[in-house]
């Protein structure tokens, strides 16, 4: 048997397919709105490293000759750290304070704080938060990015260079801190920034980028956990609410192909099923009038043959001519048997005997018996290991012409009886089959094969229809195959209810 991971119940396909869609959904909603704080994250980032070059850039350039060097060096031996207090007005300082109070440019560049020069950590060092994160900024998009951020902020009387470096010992002023702070923990990326002042000095700026992406809010997770159990939740009764009613759809079609007469189902859902249910209750009205007007045409037409057969055959044994008289009567016998198989036949698409547990054991010892007693050889192997519901006199009349088949065309029936999930009856003659082309014509009412067409052999063609209407109407299935070396096996199969 070939085992699928994807569901067989259109219910839990529906439940399925939906689960799936929503959690790509997520999944996607996820990945936009990383990717959207990453984004936000790197553009506040680059914005505001811009500014405090630019702050820098502009206290240098109103620096001249050796005091703009002497104040290059002390920023690049001493970081310079920026922040905001509250109340207070922004404002610069290195770690050396030597450096004029009026050479700053108006307006100050930021707070003073302490701290390491890069509170991020050092590069290659794994995060300790317990933030999720994802990444999704692609190649030299941080380079291009605070490029553009800087070239706008600077003007275009400057010229910007950005580049990554792995050489921390190389001499750079450096730009500490992030504009948020909940993205400072985690490995780190060195990024020099060179700007050349429109006189020819140029100077060298570092910062520290956190290479691992925007954080994901804490909530975010748990909402999305909840939205899906909502949605699970609401899948769960819409996709129950739609398979229920065609659950009670296929159990009713299995049902009137048992017994025609069988209560309406109900119309309920949505309006689709409620058409489909209308659609089958007016399908089964409808049989049962062509039924009821069926039977009464045969309860007529029995009345009205039998008269005229009861006269011929009284009219015939008034013959004085033996030999006349016996062929007429043959004739009358063969009328007669057609007559009542057809009515055998139409009676059974009609039979109101209900169903029952069946010893099928015992139903197949008694034929055996019958048949044995008039001298046909009949043997039984194997039996069934319980009950089974079916129509009893239905089920002898079809297992009967079985038999009778395989004695008549074969010689002698061999019953093979095997239980499982369904009863599967096994009935084998050693004739000599049937041509595969005629293996499902036979089925066909009043049709006889070439080499039964004669007088020895009888039979009016409705043996085997009868035995096939009995069997689907108990849901099961009848089939004829040829043995492999010679004879033919007839298979009735009977699902056992669950």
């Amino acid at each position: 048997m070939r085992l699928s991971l994807w569901p067989q119940s259109l219910f839990m396909r529906l439940l399925a397919a939906s689960v799936l869609a929503l959690l790509l959904a997520e999944a996607a909603s996820l990945i936009l709105v990383a990717r959207e704080r990453e984004r936000f994250v790197l553009q506040g980032n680059v914005r505001e490293w811009s500014r405090r070059i630019a702050e820098v850039t502009a206290m240098l350039q109103g620096l001249q000759g050796t005091d703009r060097d002497s104040a290059a060096q002390r920023l690049t031996e001493g970081p310079l750290h920026f922040g905001r207090r509250t109340g207070e007005a922004p404002r610069l300082r290195a770690d050396r304070q030597d450096i004029a109070p009026d050479r700053l440019p108006r307006g100050g560049l930021g707070g003073a704080h302490s701290g390491p020069p890069f509170p991020a950590g050092r590069p290659g060092e794994r995060s300790t938060t317990n933030l999720p994160f994802l990444q999704f900024a692609t190649p030299g998009e941080f380079e291009r990015t605070f490029t553009q951020q800087l070239q706008s902020t600077l003007g275009g009387d400057f010229r910007v260079a950005v580049n990554p470096t792995t050489d921390s010992s190389r001499r750079a002023i450096a730009i500490t801190g992030a504009a948020f702070p909940e993205n400072r923990d985690g490995p780190v990326e060195l990024y020099d920034a060179t700007v050349g002042f429109p006189d020819g000095y140029s100077a060298v700026f570092r910062v520290a980028r956190v290479s691992r992406g925007a954080p994901l809010p804490r909530g975010l997770f748990l909402n999305l956990i909840l939205l899906v159990a909502v949605m699970l939740v609401a899948l769960f009764v819409t996709a129950r609410s739609i398979t229920r009613p065609l659950s009670e759809l296929a159990r009713a079609a299995d049902r009137v192909g048992r017994d025609l007469r069988q209560p309406r189902l109900a119309e309920r859902g949505a309006r689709e099923l409620r058409h489909a249910a209308r659609a089958f209750n007016t399908m089964q009205d409808r049989l049962q009038r062509y039924l009821d007007s069926r039977s009464r045409v045969l309860a007529a037409m029995s009345h009205d043959l039998k008269t005229p057969l009861t006269r011929l055959r009284l009219q015939v044994e008034t013959l004085e001519d033996a030999a006349t008289q016996a062929r007429f009567g043959k004739q009358l016998d063969e009328m007669e048997s057609m007559v009542h198989g057809a009515l055998a036949l139409f009676r059974g698409l009609d039979d109101n005997e209900a169903f029952a547990p069946t010893d099928i054991n015992s139903l197949l010892q008694t034929l055996q018996s019958e048949f044995t007693e008039m001298n046909a050889p009949v043997s039984l192997e194997g039996h069934a290991t319980r009950p089974i519901s079916a129509k009893p006199q239905a089920l002898r009349r079809c297992l009967t012409n079985l038999i009778a088949n395989a004695v008549k065309f074969g010689s002698r029936a061999r019953i093979m009886v095997e239980d499982g999930a369904a009863l599967v009856v096994r009935i084998r003659d050693e004739g000599p089959g049937i041509p595969e082309a005629e293996l499902e014509r036979v089925f066909e009412p009043f049709y006889r094969l070439e080499t039964s067409r004669n007088r020895d052999t009888g039979g009016t063609g409705l043996g085997l229809s009868i035995a096939r209407d009995v069997v689907q109407a108990h849901g099961g299935s009848l089939v004829l195959r040829n043995l492999p070396v010679r004879g033919l096996e007839a298979v009735v199969t009977l699902p056992r209810s669950s």
